[in-house]
């Protein structure tokens, strides 16, 4: 029997393997390193004790760490799910109605993504002021970052805007990419605007609604930059996220034990997530 054609497959893992080094170096190692780290009580300086699985059930009976994960999926709302609603709407108002200057708009809301998180939340931090343009629209002087009920969503709205940018260029780049013909044959259907959007549009977005809602949930559940900059988990622990808890753990409480824990997580929340909304992308294309 002869040989398929091409190199052998030994040559092509010759290929990949500078790749796969760099990826074990940066990403395979540091996570085993944490998981490592997670099984001991240690401060980062003198000599660790091995807890086992200690510093995991910590996280589940500690109030202060579950709160922490439930503000985290509170913004998954903020960083999430409002940017691909307002994002889909917008991606087709702007799409229908063919508006001139299509690109410069993308330029323009896509901007916030080049610009770093701690300009966008010093910027944010002085439009929240008592003082800031906020409260002189509003005519008021309430301090939203410092307040207990509106702290959060005011971290999230930051979120919002922050990514709703992203989200509504995927869209726009996956609308383009619909052939004219689906919504020549369904408009012959009779059909509206809205049953237009819900038979060949929506269908049709089902790839970059995964790709949209992925990297979102991944911003959201990562974000450490806007809440250390913003309110640095206050007031209280009101803004606290597992990100700002692993920092505050390790380089100020020195326990690492426990912060690495805590980013171990995190890590299997991301991953379990980002696996079930890839999982639903590809069902929905089956």
């Amino acid at each position: 029997m002869s040989s398929p054609p091409g190199e052998p497959r030994r040559i092509g893992y010759l290929y990949i393997l500078p790749a796969l080094l760099v990826y074990g170096a940066f990403l395979l190692y540091p996570l085993i390193r944490a998981v490592h780290l997670s099984l001991f009580q240690w401060d980062g300086i003198t000599l660790g004790k091995f807890v086992g699985l200690s510093n995991y059930v910590d996280v589940v009976r500690d109030a202060g760490l579950r709160a922490a994960f439930g503000h985290a999926l509170v913004l998954i709302v903020f960083y999430a799910v409002l940017p691909v609603v307002i994002g889909l709407a917008l991606a087709t108002v702007l799409q229908r109605a063919r508006v001139r200057g299509l690109g410069f708009f993308r330029t323009i809301v896509f901007l916030p993504q080049v610009v770093a998180m701690v300009v966008v939340a010093v910027a944010w931090r002085h439009i929240y002021a008592p003082d800031g343009p906020l409260n002189d629209v509003l005519g008021g002087s309430r301090g939203w970052l410092g307040d207990y009920t509106f702290a959060l969503p005011a971290v999230g709205v930051i979120g919002t805007w922050f990514e709703t940018g992203l989200v509504t260029v995927l869209l726009l780049a996956g609308m383009a990419r619909i052939p004219a013909e689906r919504y020549e044959a369904a408009r012959l259907d009779g059909a509206g605007p809205v049953a237009e959007f819900f038979a060949v549009v929506l269908p049709a977005l089902r790839g970059e609604l995964a790709v949209a809602v992925t990297l979102t949930v991944i911003a959201a559940l990562r974000t450490f930059d806007l809440v250390y900059v913003t309110t640095s988990g206050g007031p209280g622990t009101s803004t606290t996220v597992p990100s700002y808890e692993v920092y505050h753990r390790a380089f100020e409480l020195g326990q690492v034990g426990s912060a690495a824990a805590i980013g171990v997580c995190l890590t299997a929340l991301i991953f379990l997530i980002t696996l079930g909304v890839n999982r639903l992308a590809d069902r929905g294309t089956a």
